[in-house]
C-alpha cells in the first residue's frame, strides 16, 4: 500500500483516481485542486506518490513538478495529462516526473504504472 497526494484541479477527476487507488488499496493521504498548493500538501501529508494533472488554472503541473523535484528530490511523481499534450509529458520526465497516464485512465495501465514507481 502506498500513500498518495492527488493534484487536479477537477473534482470528478480527483474523486475518480481516489477510487482507483482505493480500490487498488492505496491511500490518499491529501488532495490539491491547482499546482500552488502542491508543495504545501507535499509536506504536510508526506506522501510516497504524487499523481499530477498538467494542466491547471494558476500554476500547472509542469510547474508544480519543477518546485516540487527541486525541494523534494526523492520525489515520485505520475503525470496525468490529455491525448493531445506529449510535449509536455516529454518535458515532464525531462524535469523529473517518473511516468505518466493519459485521460480517460485506464484502471488496469494505471495500476501496472503505480506498481512499477512503488517497487
Amino acid at each position: 500500500m502506498a500513500r498518495f497526494l492527488v493534484v487536479d484541479d477537477s473534482a470528478v477527476m480527483r474523486k475518480n483516481i481516489k477510487n482507483i487507488l482505493e480500490s487498488a488499496g492505496h491511500e490518499v493521504v491529501a488532495e490539491a485542486a491547482d499546482g500552488r498548493d502542491v508543495l504545501p500538501a507535499y509536506v504536510n501529508s508526506k506522501p510516497d506518490v504524487v499523481t499530477m494533472d498538467i494542466s491547471m488554472p494558476v500554476t500547472d503541473g509542469i510547474d508544480a513538478l519543477k518546485l516540487l523535484v527541486k525541494n523534494f528530490p526523492e520525489a515520485k511523481v505520475i503525470m496525468v495529462s490529455a491525448l493531445g499534450q506529449k510535449a509536455q509529458i516529454l518535458e515532464a520526465i525531462k524535469h523529473g516526473a517518473k511516468s505518466y497516464i493519459i485521460k480517460p485512465i485506464e484502471t488496469d495501465k494505471f495500476i501496472e504504472i503505480i506498481r512499477k514507481i512503488i517497487q
